[in-house]
C-alpha cells in the first residue's frame, strides 16, 4: 500500500498562485508590524488559500507483478554434433527447475533455430525478441542461452536488446574440436554452354595443423576431376559447362581424422548454363506455303542465329541466264556442310528433295555429325515421297522412318498417340484434351513403313505424323506433313504450332526440360517435389538423401500421363540428392551452402562481448566429463550478474494498481471544521 497526497484545483491555477502571493505579502505585514496574532493570522489565510488547491489523502493498493526471465534452447543442426544436443537436454531441466524455485520470477521457454527449409542461419535474437515482444523493459529480468556460440544474428550493442538485463551464454561442445570445411571464394552464377567456368576455394582445418587433402569435384553427381591439395592454400578448379539451365558442382574434400562433422566437407555451386547463341541451319527446297512458318518461328527467338536459304534456281531449271544477271546468291554448300557443320546446333531441311546442289558426302558429313550429337529436322511433304527423296540418300541410316512411296490427301485431324501423351514435347499441346482435337484439318500425309523412331503424333488411320529418334548422340525428327502452316494462318481455328514447333526444335537442341527420361528435384517455399518423367508404364522407388546424410525412400504417383511425383515437407537446408538406381537429380533447399554448416565448432567469442556489456558473460557447460552448470542467483542492483560458479538475473519491483483510495480534506465536515477553527481561534486571539 502507498499512500500520498493529490490535488484537484478548484480555480484556474493562476487564482492560486495570486493568492499565495497576497498571502505572502500580508503575512510578512503581519510580522513586520509584530501584531498580536500573527501566527493566527499567517495559519488561517494559509488554509484558505489550500482550501482553493483542494488537496486529497491518496492510497493506492498494489500487486506485485513477477519478473520475467527468458531461457533460448538452441534446436539448429549444428546442435546434432557431438555431444550437444545430451548437453542441452540436460542444462535445459536443471535451469529449468532452479528457475522455478526463483520466487516473483516467470520464466519463458523458446525453442529456437529448428531447421524448417526456409531460413538460413541460428536466429536466436529474434526468438528472443518474439519471446520478450508483450514484456515491458522494466520487467525483464534477463535471459539465457544455451547453445554451440554460432549465432548469425547477434546485435550490434546491448541497447538493440531492448532491455538492461543480464545476458548469458551457456555454451554446449568441447572446446578442441576438430572440423573440416570447404569454402568458396569465388564462384559465378552464370556460364555459356560448352565454355569452362573457373571456382576459386580452399581448404580450412580447425583444431588440426595444415596437411594434404584429397579434393574430388563432380559436375550434376558425376565425378570430373580428383587432385590433392593444401589446406589452407587458394585452389581453383575449372569446370565445363555441359548444357543450358542448372549445372549443379559439388567440391568435396576427404574427411579430417575425428573431426565433428562431414556435412561441410563439401560445397556446392549452382551455374546456370546459357547458349551464347543457338545456331540453326534452316534449307528450303523450294518456295510454298509454309516455308514462312518455319522462318517466323525462329527469327521471332532472340537466342536463335538463323542462316536460311531457299533453292529458287535448281540445276534442272537452267535457260540460259548469264550469272551476272541473276539476283541469287549461290549455295555455301561447302562452307555449310564441310567446313562449319559442326558450329550448328539444328539443321532443318524443309522440303527438300535431291536435285543436285548437294553432293552425297554431304549428307555423309551430316549423318556423321547427328551421330557426334547434332540435330536434324526434317518437315517433309510431297518430296519425300518421291523418287528424289532425302531418304535415298546416306541420311536413310539415321532418319527414323521409312517413306512407302504413297502419299494421303484426305482431311484428318492431327491426335497425340499414347506416347505422345507422355512425351514433352507433345504432353498437354492446347487442344489435345479434347476428342477430336480441338485443332484444324491438315490434307496432306506421307506415308511411311518400317518407323523405328517415337511416334508421338498420328494422322488418319493412325499413320505415323511426327516421329522421334535418336541416332547415337543425336537426335532427330521427322514431321510427315507440310500443312502445319494450316494452324499458323488460323484455319478452322488453326493449333498450336509455335508451342509444338518451339518445343520440337528445342528438344532436338537437347533442352534438359524436354528430355523423355529425367529425374527432377522441385523446390518451392518448404515443399520438395520429386519428379520422374518416363515413357514407361510405372517407375522404381525413389531414395532420397538429405544434406545431413540421411536416407528415405519415396514411392511416386502418376500425376498426368508421364509424369510421376512425391512431395514433402523440406526441413533441411542444403543440397538434396534422388535416385531410382539410373538417374540422379540434385536440388537445393535454400541457399547452396547454408551458414549453418560454414563453421560449426562450437565458441564463447562470438556472444562474449555482447553479454559481458549486459552484466552477463559466455561459458562453457563441459568441465571434462561432466557439466558444469551454474546456480542461478536472484539480484536486486549491481554492475555485474555472474560469478565462478553462478549467473544472476535482475529481479524488478515492477506493480500494478489494484486499487485507489481517495479522501479530500477540504471536503465535508472535516474542511468545515479547519476553516472555521481558524477563523474562530484567530478572533479568540484578537478578543484577548
Amino acid at each position: 500500500m502507498n499512500l500520498g497526497i493529490s490535488f484537484a484545483p478548484l480555480v484556474p491555477p493562476y487564482v492560486i498562485w495570486a493568492g499565495i502571493a497576497v498571502t505572502a505579502v500580508l503575512v510578512l505585514m503581519l510580522f513586520a508590524a509584530r501584531s498580536r496574532g500573527a501566527w493566527m493570522r499567517a495559519i488561517a489565510l494559509a488554509l484558505m488559500v489550500l482550501a482553493l488547491a483542494n488537496p486529497s489523502f491518496t492510497r493506492e493498493d498494489r500487486d506485485p507483478i513477477p519478473s520475467v526471465a527468458a531461457l533460448i534452447v538452441d534446436k539448429s543442426p549444428s546442435q546434432d554434433f557431438g555431444d550437444r544436443a545430451k548437453q542441452t537436454e540436460a542444462a535445459r531441466a536443471a535451469l529449468t527447475e532452479r528457475l522455478n524455485r526463483i520466487p516473483g520470477l516467470e520464466l519463458r521457454t523458446v525453442e529456437a533455430s529448428e531447421p524448417d527449409g526456409e531460413h538460413d542461419g541460428t536466429r536466436l535474437f529474434s526468438a528472443l525478441s518474439s519471446a520478450l515482444a508483450d514484456v515491458p523493459p522494466d520487467r525483464v529480468a534477463g535471459a539465457i542461452m544455451i547453445t554451440d556460440g554460432r549465432i548469425h544474428d547477434i546485435p550490434a550493442d546491448a541497447a538493440a536488446l531492448g532491455f538492461a538485463a543480464p545476458l548469458h551464454a551457456l555454451i554446449t561442445g568441447q572446446p578442441n574440436e576438430r572440423d573440416r570445411r570447404v569454402v568458396l571464394t569465388n564462384a559465378p552464377r552464370f556460364g555459356i554452354v560448352n565454355q569452362p567456368q573457373t571456382i576459386s576455394f580452399r581448404i580450412e582445418d580447425q583444431g588440426a595443423s595444415s596437411g594434404a587433402v584429397q579434393i574430388t569435384v563432380r559436375r550434376d553427381g558425376e565425378e570430373i576431376e580428383r587432385r590433392t591439395a593444401t589446406v589452407h592454400t587458394d585452389l581453383k578448379v575449372n569446370v565445363p559447362i555441359k548444357h543450358a539451365g542448372q549445372n549443379i558442382i559439388e567440391i568435396e574434400a576427404s574427411p579430417l581424422d575425428n573431426e565433428l562433422t562431414l556435412v561441410n566437407n563439401r560445397a556446392v555451386v549452382s551455374i546456370d548454363g546459357v547458349r551464347d547463341k543457338l545456331r540453326v541451319l534452316l534449307v528450303s527446297g523450294e518456295p510454298h506455303a509454309g516455308e514462312r512458318t518455319w522462318r517466323n518461328l525462329l527469327k521471332s527467338d532472340a537466342s536463335v542465329d538463323l542462316v536460311h536459304f531457299t533453292i529458287l534456281r535448281p540445276p534442272e531449271k537452267q535457260d540460259g541466264t548469264p550469272i551476272n544477271e541473276l539476283s541469287l546468291i549461290a549455295f555455301p554448300t561447302r562452307e555449310l556442310f564441310q567446313q562449319k557443320i559442326s558450329e550448328f546446333q539444328l539443321i532443318i531441311f524443309d522440303r527438300y528433295a535431291r536435285q543436285g546442289v548437294l553432293p552425297l558426302v554431304y549428307f555423309d558429313n551430316i549423318a556423321n555429325y547427328v551421330r557426334d550429337g547434332g540435330a536434324v529436322l526434317i518437315a517433309a511433304g510431297p518430296d519425300y515421297a518421291s523418287p528424289t527423296s532425302i531418304w535415298r540418300t546416306p541420311l536413310d541410316a539415321i532418319l527414323p522412318a521409312e517413306p512407302s512411296g504413297a502419299m494421303s490427301e484426305t482431311p484428318f485431324r492431327a491426335r497425340l498417340t499414347d506416347l505422345g501423351k507422355r512425351h514433352p514435347v507433345t504432353r498437354g499441346l492446347e487442344g489435345s484434351q479434347s476428342d477430336p482435337p480441338h485443332w484444324s484439318r491438315w490434307f496432306r500425309l506421307v506415308d511411311t513403313r518400317r518407323t523405328t523412331g517415337t511416334a508421338v503424333m498420328e494422322g488418319g488411320n493412325g499413320k505415323p505424323l511426327l516421329v522421334l529418334g535418336r541416332q547415337d548422340a543425336g537426335r532427330v525428327a521427322l514431321l510427315l506433313s507440310d500443312h502445319i502452316w494450316l494452324w499458323a494462318r488460323g484455319y478452322e481455328d488453326g493449333g498450336p504450332h509455335l508451342d509444338l514447333l518451339r518445343r520440337l526444335s528445342h528438344w532436338l537442341m537437347k533442352q534438359p526440360d524436354l528430355e523423355e527420361e529425367a529425374l527432377r528435384i522441385l523446390v518451392r517455399g518448404r515443399d520438395l517435389t520429386v519428379q520422374r518423367q518416363t515413357m514407361s508404364d510405372s517407375v522404381n522407388e525413389i531414395t532420397l538423401t538429405t544434406p545431413g546424410g540421411a536416407e528415405r525412400k519415396l514411392t511416386l504417383q502418376s500425376k498426368e500421363p508421364g509424369v510421376w511425383n512425391a512431395t514433402i515437407k523440406a526441413d533441411e537446408l542444403g543440397l538434396w540428392r534422388a535416385t531410382d538406381g539410373k538417374l540422379t537429380a540434385l536440388g537445393n533447399v535454400g541457399p547452396a551452402n547454408p551458414r549453418e554448416f560454414t563453421e560449426v565448432t562450437s565458441t564463447t567469442d562470438g556472444v562474449r562481448a555482447l553479454a559481458e556489456a549486459t552484466g552477463g558473460g559466455a561459458r562453457r557447460l563441459a568441465d571434462g566429463n561432466s557439466l558444469a552448470i551454474p546456480r542461478v542467483v536472484p539480484v536486486r542492483t549491481s554492475t555485474t550478474y555472474k560469478g565462478d560458479d553462478w549467473i544472476g538475473l535482475k529481479m524488478r519491483d515492477a506493480s500494478v494498481v489494484r486499487g485507489i483510495g481517495v479522501l479530500p480534506i477540504f471536503a465535508g465536515l472535516i474542511g468545515l471544521l479547519l476553516l472555521v477553527g481558524a477563523l474562530a481561534l484567530t478572533w479568540a486571539r484578537e478578543g484577548r
